[in-house]
């Protein structure tokens, strides 16, 4: 198995650039992060370059203080644009691969019309650049309110929407909470699957921690065949590098 480190959890403390060189000493096959902004996008480059390191993808912008992101809420298209507009040219200038186009807090048909139309801008947006945009379940206990909550929700809105570059990002830490069955889904949605997540339930923590057995789903990933690398997006206790002990029992 190849490993992604999501900076913004791991290595919390550090800048970006630097955050990329520890993963990058730390043994992990690529990174990706939440929100990369405050850091001019070609010193990540640099990072990026230095340490040959991948940078798999990164989020748009929440929005105001206490938003969850823009994409489902009417009203806000021009803000959600805009914000995906930014992630877009931003991806671009590092060679990200996935923009998660984030829905925000929501509820209703008139915000899951308002999701679509934002989603099917950025699909064409992104194409000419072959960037893959995601969309992400979360779970309604960290993210109470927020528009998409599961994978059958999200699995409509790919197949309502068709475009061949709108993916759904499986983070088994939301999935285990809000619907289980980890591998069986991970199944039955692999074509709709862009990106992999993972953390220990409930708390969020690394991998070799927690109720769900991941040496399990880790070998049932690799037995379908998946070869891009699983996102560590785990809250370390401690040091990021006092976490990292499944790195290398797991691989």
């Amino acid at each position: 198995m190849r490993f992604s480190a999501k900076l913004g959890f791991l290595w919390a403390d550090r800048p970006l650039p630097d955050a990329i060189r520890a993963a990058a000493a730390a043994g992990f096959d690529a990174v990706e992060c939440h929100w990369p902004y405050d850091t001019p996008a070609p010193e990540v480059a640099k990072a990026l370059a230095e340490t040959g390191l991948p940078m798999l993808g990164l989020n748009t912008r929440r929005g105001a203080p206490g938003e969850n992101g823009l994409a489902a809420l009417p009203g806000r298209e021009h803000d959600a644009r805009a914000a995906i507009d930014e992630a877009l040219a931003y991806a671009t200038q590092i060679g990200a691969s996935c923009v998660h186009v984030m829905a925000g807090f929501a509820t209703g048909p008139e915000a899951r019309s308002t999701f679509l139309a934002n989603l099917l801008y950025a699909c064409k947006a992104a194409a000419p650049h072959g960037i893959t945009i995601l969309i992400e379940p979360l779970n309604h206990y960290d993210a109470p309110g927020y528009f998409l909550t599961t994978t059958t929700q999200a699995a409509q809105l790919i197949d309502s929407l068709g475009a061949p570059n709108l993916r759904l990002m499986f983070d088994c830490y939301h999935v285990q909470i809000m619907e289980g069955d980890l591998t069986r889904r991970l199944e039955r949605l692999l074509p709709k699957i862009g990106h992999i997540q993972f953390a220990s339930v409930p708390d969020r923590g690394p991998p070799d921690t927690g109720e769900v057995h991941y040496a399990h789903v880790f070998a049932a990933i690799q037995r379908l065949g998946w070869t891009t690398p699983l996102g560590a997006e785990y809250r370390p206790a401690t040091d990021t590098e006092d976490s990292l002990g499944w790195l290398s029992t797991m691989r």
